[in-house]
């Protein structure tokens, strides 16, 4: 599996993609596989190299700075699960629904308060949600 054409090709492209980048490989003998990796990787590199050349670009690293890529990566390691009162939402009556609404709407307003002002937000997100609800049962 390794060592067939096509994972050859990606090890040697995955390589090549950094500024520096080189693959040494190590073998024996080269094999039929190894072949057509490297015929292809050089087939590539040569018509990169006259694409550049014809538009004259000049290959260069990208630069960003460190803030921007650790904040990608904090950002994926989250991921919003929704409330388990969200699921119950669904099965309000409206009197219900009015007592609900008229309770989140006394919570947001003693969290801005109390300056929590994310948990405000959030239950203000909830009483939006809600009010559409809402203005679903409203004949």
């Amino acid at each position: 599996f390794l060592r067939s054409e096509r994972s050859l090709i990606q090890t040697i492209g995955r390589a090549s993609r950094h500024v520096n980048g080189q693959v040494i490989m190590y073998a024996e003998v080269i094999t039929k596989s190894l072949r057509v990796a490297l015929d292809e990787t050089n087939r590539r590199r040569e018509l990169q190299r006259k694409f550049n050349e014809k538009h004259r670009i000049t290959p260069e690293s990208i630069v960003k700075s460190i803030s921007d890529v650790l904040h990608s990566v904090y950002e994926s390691d989250y991921v919003t699960v929704p409330l388990a009162a969200d699921a119950e939402d669904r099965y309000l009556t409206q009197e219900d629904l009015d007592k609900v609404l008229k309770k989140l709407r006394k919570e947001m307003k003693a969290a801005a308060d109390r300056y929590d002002f994310e948990r405000a937000a959030e239950l203000r997100d909830r009483i939006f949600k809600l009010e559409g609800k809402e203005l679903e049962l409203r004949p």
